[in-house]
């Protein structure tokens, strides 16, 4: 299997939490940044974050830190960077996801062969989460031209490129997909986040 760098998104303005960056809010005790930042440490070859807080040396310390490429291109930017910035292959997990699993990472990995990226299947309104996906070099000249074309869907390269998709329900046996792609925009998405980690826990309590 080809090395492969896990990055971490670092994205948004935190407006909805009084401009506090929403991935360093905590989660059953954790940061929702230190819990991204240990599964892809698993599962991945190196690490790195993109973010373009002036401050964003000092949330991973050791960890290699990079900024957007492309400007004000949002999270289309954000993967823009990440695989420009790696070289390589990556898996991308943005920073406000705190339950994707380690197992759902490699699983991206595992289905990597012959193709320039692999989605898994969410049932959200896109049908797949691009925000937790595996991405070769191949996709950048794709996301260049989706730019240049004005477009900033963070799917609307795909068409340009050979994609795999992980079928819900093969992602489904990682967990619940309505709480592995769950992210934390809003303190209501935060509480809710923590009733998920309660329940995690009381789940290995009962063990």
């Amino acid at each position: 299997m080809a090395s492969c760098t896990g990055v971490i998104l670092a994205g948004g303005q935190a407006t909805r939490y009084a401009g506090r960056p929403k991935g360093l809010e905590r989660v059953g005790g954790r940061r929702i940044i230190d819990r991204v930042a240990d599964v892809l440490r698993t599962c991945c070859d190196d690490l790195l974050l993109i973010a373009n807080a002036p401050d964003a040396a000092e949330w991973l310390p050791g960890v290699r830190v990079a900024t957007d490429v492309l400007t004000d291109q949002g999270s289309l930017g954000g993967i823009h960077a990440a695989l420009v910035h790696a070289g390589g292959p990556v898996v991308v997990v943005a920073w406000d996801m705190p339950f994707v699993p380690a197992s759902l990472v490699q699983a991206l990995r595992t289905a990597s062969a012959d193709v320039d990226a692999v989605l898994a299947e969410s049932g959200s309104r896109r049908g797949v989460e691009p925000l937790c996906a595996w991405y070769a070099p191949a996709c950048v000249p794709a996301i260049e031209q989706r730019l240049r074309e004005g477009d900033r869907r963070v799917i609307g390269f795909l068409d340009l490129v050979r994609v795999a998709r992980i079928p819900a329900d093969e992602v489904a046996r990682h967990g619940p997909l309505e709480r592995i792609f769950s992210n934390v925009n809003t303190p209501e998405e935060l509480e809710l986040a923590e009733a998920h980690a309660a329940a995690a826990d009381h789940r290995r309590a009962q063990a």
